[in-house]
């Protein structure tokens, strides 16, 4: 492993300390009585505290050395100074560790008793501290200059998301985000908890990919010799507690699709679905309307947020547009009842992509997200779903050929989705056939037909009324975060690309290309001043690698950037 010089010098360090007979990463408990926080909320001049965090800054003046340590409540200045530490004559305790092998980023313990600096500033004066654990590793700290510009900002959201641990430390607002996480959370079980509905938990590993539309991951279970996949939905196992005798159940579920990665979509979130007897989508609309309006003033103190650049009003109530009146709203289109092929011809003047894998319900859907969802951005109920578009969903009472459905949309995003379940198993399984027609057809994303689910249904489950919530993108609307990968402590990242270990000449060829990207094989040669050789060496270094590639582009041969 090639160290930096940085990296070097912290482990010569980590030796002199070793040497000195001090353990940097002791094992015993080290008994913590207070925090940053409390020592703001809490003062009280000359009050001894013992608090432990993360060495963050320091400012060395001789005998005396004022510090910032970081906890995980927030930062508390600490004064130290030489002759408190050391009371004797053996000053090495401040003079050679806490001087000379303590670093930015440590992690020490610290004893002392509380004061207030001329400036008003609450202050630990240091008595005793003890190194916790050594950090070999420096932290990308942000600087600022006289002007109060900023450099060297740890924000690059490749480097931040790879490496969560050091983003959280250094970037204060990211910490926000995931409490407010939690917060979201548990007001949405409160809720719950209060109306007496009951937190279960359901298999992730399924023996069939139920409750949803999607393309699902597959692993084998080698003792059963079986196909197991990892769940897309755990809608049909609480549905199966409903027939088994429970009122109302509830699970906050991760659930994972095999689909592509962007803004708002990772393979692995977080799924919340209630599901409650005796209920239908009406009661589950206005329930919805009751929770995000309590979780609203829970996180911001009122019902208003800011999400972008708009205000986003939670008071209930929110406004019910059925489905096909929001397309011929949108797009001038009366799709209705229309066929398979109508609607790929819509879809076509749309200029909207379709495959022959696309039944009704998939080509009005498309037609939908692509025109109508965005411009949704108050919450807003999407209702009265065509039946080709839900397969579990109940037949609406009053309106044939459409269901009792619905999606919020807020900030032009599908928040939730629900249903009056569908409780016929006759239907139900007329409607899994129609799904597996569409498998047959080439649709990777159609349901598999649960005949245990059936059976289920069959024992007879009461008029039941079910949503599932999506966490991940309320939390990205509550905390103002346009990109899912900000909500999640470990979003899924492609695979981390080595760094090269370049030759000299290799390295002066790719940093003429790299202004360039793509230059005469000559005129980059002539302009790296390398020797025919080193040239040679350096070009054929560079392809194999797979850095640049050599092309011929009529007489000239071309040099560029993979």
């Amino acid at each position: 492993m090639q160290l930096s010089e940085q990296e070097s010098i912290r482990r010569d360090k980590l030796k002199k300390l070793r040497e000195l007979g001090i353990d940097p990463y002791p094992a015993a408990l080290y008994p913590i009585n207070s925090s940053a926080a409390e020592v703001q909320k809490d003062y009280r001049e000359g009050k001894e505290v013992i608090l432990a965090g993360r060495l963050m800054s320091r400012r060395i003046q001789g005998k005396a050395s004022f510090a910032e340590m970081q906890d995980s409540s927030g930062r508390v200045q600490l004064y130290f100074n030489r002759d408190e530490i050391c009371p004797g004559e053996d000053k090495a305790l401040y003079n050679e560790v806490y001087k000379k092998l303590l670093d930015i980023g440590d992690i020490i313990g610290v004893e002392g008793s509380l004061f207030t600096t001329q400036v008003g500033e609450k202050t630990v004066l240091v008595k005793n501290f003890t190194l916790l654990s050594k950090a070999l590793r420096p932290l990308p700290l942000p600087k600022k200059d006289a002007e109060g510009n900023v450099y060297d900002e740890f924000n690059d959201p490749e480097q931040r998301y790879r490496q969560r641990y050091v983003d959280l430390v250094v970037n204060p607002q990211v910490r926000d985000t995931f409490l407010k996480r939690t917060l979201i959370t548990n007001s949405i079980r409160k809720f719950f908890n209060d109306k007496g509905y009951l937190e279960v938990e359901t298999p992730i590993l399924q023996p069939i990919p139920g409750g949803a539309a999607a393309r699902p991951f597959v692993t084998h279970h080698n003792a059963l010799n079986i196909p197991l996949y990892l769940r897309i939905a755990n809608e049909l196992y609480l549905k199966r507690l409903i027939v088994g005798g429970f009122d109302g159940v509830y699970e906050f579920a991760k659930d994972f699709r095999n689909e592509g990665m962007d803004r708002t979509h990772n393979p692995e979130f977080t799924v919340m679905e209630l599901y409650v007897a005796y209920k239908d989508y009406n009661w589950m609309m206005e329930t919805t309307e009751q929770l995000l309006e309590g979780v609203a003033r829970e996180v911001s103190g009122g019902t208003q947020i800011k999400a972008g650049g708009h205000t986003i009003e939670f008071k209930a109530p929110y406004p019910r547009v059925p489905i096909l009146d929001a397309i011929k709203e949108h797009t001038g289109y009366e799709v209705g009842g229309m066929n398979e092929e109508e609607l790929r011809a819509v879809a076509k003047k749309l200029g909207l992509e379709t495959d022959d894998s696309m039944g009704v319900g998939k080509l009005i859907d498309e037609i939908f997200g692509e025109c109508c969802e965005h411009h949704y951005v108050q919450p807003t109920f999407i209702i009265d779903y065509p039946r080709e578009m839900s397969p579990l969903t109940k037949a609406h009472r009053s309106k044939p050929g459409l269901t009792e459905r619905f999606e919020l949309l807020i900030n032009g995003k599908e928040i939730a989705n629900a249903y009056s379940e569908l409780n016929d198993p006759i239907d139900q399984r007329e409607r899994f056939e129609e799904q597996l027609k569409l498998s047959e057809k080439g649709d990777d994303e159609a349901m598999f037909i649960d005949q245990d689910f059936l059976r289920a249904l069959e024992y007879g489950m009461p008029p039941t009324s079910g949503i599932g919530i999506g966490i991940d993108r309320l939390v990205m609307l509550l905390t103002n975060n346009a990109s899912i990968q900000e909500v999640l402590f470990f979003p899924q990242m492609r695979p981390e690309k080595k760094p090269l270990d370049l030759k000299e000449n290799e390295k002066t060829i790719l940093d003429y290309l790299k202004k360039e990207k793509e230059l005469p094989l000559e005129q980059l040669k002539a302009a790296t001043g390398l020797s025919n050789k080193a040239w040679d060496k350096g070009i054929k270094g560079l392809t194999k690698l797979g850095v640049a590639e050599v092309s011929k582009e009529g007489d000239t041969l071309l040099c560029r950037l993979k």
